[in-house]
């Protein structure tokens, strides 16, 4: 099993524009503007042009990216740069097909789905029927196991399918886009107001799950490939364009074994640092 996982502590320490954004009135007036759709596609247009290349560098800085892990070419908007694409050895895959990995990079936190189908995050209650707009699904998915990852700038930003399957259903949730940094989550019910897609597919491996990808602040778009058909362990399901962005791991009960250490850091208030296809847990014993 995985070994030597880095954590970072889950702060509620955030940028002075957030803290204005959801902590001062005035703030929380402007926000209810900034969040909406012909805003957030004002921006898109604006990511999407070459005029925002000047962001580009100073992007990099800030954020301390490591750009020789990342294909070298040219970019033609900042948004042709939030979603480039990793170099291949920059994540090795493993072979083993009993191994869960990690769908995308992310900062990882893992909960058991109790028997109300609730998910406590930073504070706030999550019903699982409401994030998945289906009282249906969430009643399947009882007593198994959420696994969330929280992608931040400095992560890859494309996500895969983590086995062979057949994709059973997908549903767009429409909704408004909310920062995924935790002083959002503590102040808004970030999952259940955002955009997300909900994909639920019958694996090989790990029986029926449930891929989840959140959208974000701003722009936050969510790209996904494919709909319906076959999928295959580690094929690209999709990407996020410039806004942050979640993806979400839904086992069912006995399917799966996550590594311990990731509940431990979770109990601790930490999350789990991971990279895309780094082992997180294995299929669950007969």
């Amino acid at each position: 099993m995985q070994e030597g996982f880095k954590t970072i502590k889950v702060s509620e320490t955030s940028s002075k524009a957030l803290r204005f954004l959801y902590k001062n009135k005035f703030g929380r007036f402007l926000l209810k503007g900034l969040i909406q759709p012909p805003i957030t596609k004002m921006a898109g247009v604006y990511l999407n042009s070459t005029l925002s290349k000047v962001w580009i560098n100073f992007f990099i800085k800030k954020n301390n990216l490591e750009m020789s892990e990342y294909e070298l070419v040219k970019y033609s908007s900042f948004n042709d740069f939030f979603k480039r694409e990793i170099k291949p050895e920059a994540r090795p895959l493993l072979e083993d097909t009993t191994v869960l990995t990690a769908p995308c990079d992310g900062k990882v936190k893992v909960y058991p789905i109790n028997e109300k189908a609730v998910f406590q995050i930073k504070r706030s209650e999550y019903s699982l029927a409401e994030l998945l707009g289906s009282e249906g699904l969430a009643k399947e998915w009882q007593n198994g196991s959420a696994v969330i990852f929280r992608l931040t700038p400095d992560d890859y930003h494309h996500y895969y399918f983590i086995d062979e399957g057949t994709i059973l259903s997908h549903q767009k949730i429409s909704g408004i886009f909310h920062t995924v940094q935790p002083i959002a989550i503590h102040n808004e019910p970030v999952f259940s107001r955002n955009s997300r897609e909900v994909t639920v597919i019958d694996t090989k491996n790990f029986g029926k799950i449930i891929q989840i990808e959140v959208g974000a602040l701003m722009v936050g778009k969510i790209k996904n490939l494919k709909y319906e058909g076959n999928c295959q362990r580690f094929e690209k399901k999709g990407w996020f364009e410039f806004g942050g962005s979640t993806v979400l791991l839904l086992f069912q009960a006995g399917s799966v074994l996550l590594d311990s250490e990731l509940t431990r850091n979770t109990e601790n208030k930490q999350e789990t640092i991971v990279k895309f296809g780094q082992a997180l847990g294995k299929i669950a014993s007969e």
